[in-house]
């Protein structure tokens, strides 16, 4: 189904002559203008994975006057960091959803389906015998900057740390969808590894 813009003609006879006026024009104000007359978010991606690559992209989509940016905002002008990089990344990550998400909220009923990323930890041997596709797929990172054996995550049947899978009590960080998950976690898997591990 094709979208219909409606624009008026003295609106658009001013950017023809704006965009005609090359090469003193730049591409920033060919971009203003164009947002002027046809309106910001007609240019925008429909896609919010296509809209958020980084966090900084996360913050944009929010706006600084929602509640979680501008309390990650209070608290990086306030705070020193030293050993809260697990605060900071979840600051980080509830804008993350937050924008992902895109006004969907959890309600934390029976019959809701959340979703959440998933890690897995693998041996040097796992990783050795996988092919250049599987580790690009996986996005695999190195751990070694965290205490992965004292995290709680050597434990097979771990409740009160990362590696449990088990799901019996809700989080903030969830998502709508197991794409948005997938992508979250990959595409934000240096901060998620800050909020879940322990540095050393």
């Amino acid at each position: 189904m094709k979208e219909v813009i409606e624009v008026k003609r003295d609106d658009l006879r001013e950017l023809y002559q704006v965009l005609t006026n090359y090469p003193a024009i730049s591409k920033e104000q060919v971009q203003n203008e164009m947002h002027k007359v046809f309106g910001e978010d007609t240019f925008k991606p429909k896609d919010i994975t296509e809209r958020v690559k980084t966090f900084e992209d996360a913050c944009r989509e929010l706006g600084e006057e929602h509640p979680f940016v501008s309390a990650y905002t209070a608290w990086i002008k306030h705070e020193e960091f030293d050993d809260q990089e697990d605060i900071l990344a979840y600051m980080k990550l509830r804008i993350i959803c937050a924008a992902l998400n895109e006004g969907w909220e959890p309600q934390f009923t029976e019959d809701e389906w959340r979703y959440y990323p998933w890690y897995w930890l693998y041996t040097q041997k796992e990783i050795k015998d996988m092919d250049e596709d599987e580790k690009t797929d996986r996005r695999l990172m190195s751990t070694g900057d965290y205490q992965t054996g004292y995290a709680g995550l050597a434990f097979a049947n771990s409740y009160n740390a990362p590696s449990s899978t088990t799901a019996r009590i809700g989080s903030r960080l969830c998502l709508k969808s197991d794409t948005l998950a997938v992508y979250c976690g990959k595409q934000f898997i240096n901060i998620w590894a800050d909020f879940c591990l322990i540095r050393k």
